[in-house]
């Protein structure tokens, strides 16, 4: 047994590297939050989780005062029972962003513990299933920008390897929206993805209306069209519709994966790892997801997800958002095919010098196991 002894938590704060609007927000910053976790034999795993500007205090007071604490003197091995043991601690506030969001941070946090002690790779201990992915863009396809920079990004990143761009929808009126998928749809032709993203800004029936225009361009998938919580209005929707509809970045936990799945109402599943709880929990809908025959296409947080997406069978894409260049070393790739970390643990090479110059003021903090 190799029992946990410390944790040190932080956030930092990183501004975006572009503009990044959709139909309902903005991305203001990623507060990312750290946990570097020690056990009794000098081992150290280092995870993280985040927000998209608003919520990083609440998740280091969650894992200052009730998680961290908790976590002390534990087996560092024991990942499930310590998940399982720190959700129900507090089950009050699960499930939820908050509680989910801090459970991220310490599992990812022991997931890479374990790849460090046994020198394996993420992608190797949680499956193996391939080494690369492909990729494809978001970064360039944001509700502000005009069809013609739509095309512009669309052109460059399919010169650069990628084999699909994501273009946000939501805009007011069907024929803009079909303006600017259209645009990008002539200019790169029929063998190259496009995706679209709607983040929840639809009824049931303004999302209805834009089905034939999605099939007439052969879009490769519908994401978030309704609220998170519209399940059945996901389902009415899938059911009318040969676009395949997508959900994922909203839910915070795999039962609630497991809602959508049994009431027939997505066909691509797309977990954030951060958002569902961590590694644990997400090798969980992955799998569900495969033995329902249904694809897993995880949300943002690339430089970590390339290591599950790599690690399971049924996952076609990698969302390229890059946001960790600041204080990190540059995802591995070839062209528009994302490369899986061969380093033990996460893979993630951080810029410790640059996350302690960043590290926002006052959010360090230490938990031994004197505090239990």
């Amino acid at each position: 047994m190799a029992r946990i002894t410390s944790a040190n938590a932080f956030m930092v704060d990183l501004e975006p590297k572009v503009v990044r609007t959709d139909a309902i927000q903005s991305f203001n910053s990623q507060e990312t939050i750290f946990v570097v976790l020690r056990d009794a034999d000098g081992a150290k795993g280092m995870g993280y989780s985040y927000t998209i500007g608003d919520g990083g205090p609440a998740i280091l007071s969650l894992l200052k005062e009730t998680l961290l604490p908790r976590l002390m003197g534990q087996d560092a091995d024991r990942i499930e029972a310590i998940w399982r043991n720190l959700l129900f601690c507090s089950h009050a506030t699960a499930v939820g962003p908050i509680m989910s969001l801090a459970l991220a941070a310490i599992d990812t946090a022991l997931w890479d513990m374990r790849g460090v002690k046994t020198g394996l790779p993420l992608h190797i201990l949680a499956g193996g299933a391939k080494s690369s992915v492909p990729m494809y863009t978001t970064e360039g396809g944001w509700l502000h920008l005009s069809p013609d920079a739509l095309v512009e990004d669309a052109i460059a990143s399919k010169e650069a390897g990628f084999l699909g761009s994501k273009v946000k929808i939501g805009k007011p009126t069907v024929a803009q929206d079909c303006e600017r998928l259209e645009a990008v749809r002539n200019a790169l032709g029929d063998d190259y993805e496009i995706m679209t993203d709607a983040n929840q800004s639809m009824t049931s029936g303004e999302a209805k209306r834009r089905l034939p225009m999605l099939e007439r361009l052969n879009i490769a998938w519908f994401e978030e069209p309704l609220p998170a919580d519209d399940i059945a209005g996901h389902a009415r929707l899938q059911s009318q519709s040969r676009v395949p509809v997508a959900v994922g970045e909203s839910m915070y936990s795999p039962g609630q994966f497991a809602d959508y799945i049994a009431q027939d109402a997505c066909e691509i599943v797309q977990a954030d790892v951060a958002r569902v709880g961590g590694i644990t929990p997400w090798l969980k809908v992955a799998h569900l997801a495969e033995a329902h025959n249904i694809a897993i296409c995880p949300h943002f947080l690339m430089e970590l997800h390339v290591s599950l997406v790599c690690a399971v069978p049924n996952a076609p894409w990698l969302e390229y958002i890059p946001q960790l260049e600041d204080i990190a070393a540059p995802m591995a790739r070839e062209g528009g095919n994302a490369l899986a970390p061969m380093t033990p643990g996460l893979g993630i090479e951080w810029d410790h010098d640059k996350l302690a110059a960043l590290t926002v003021a006052g959010s360090a903090f230490e938990i031994t196991e004197a505090h239990q």
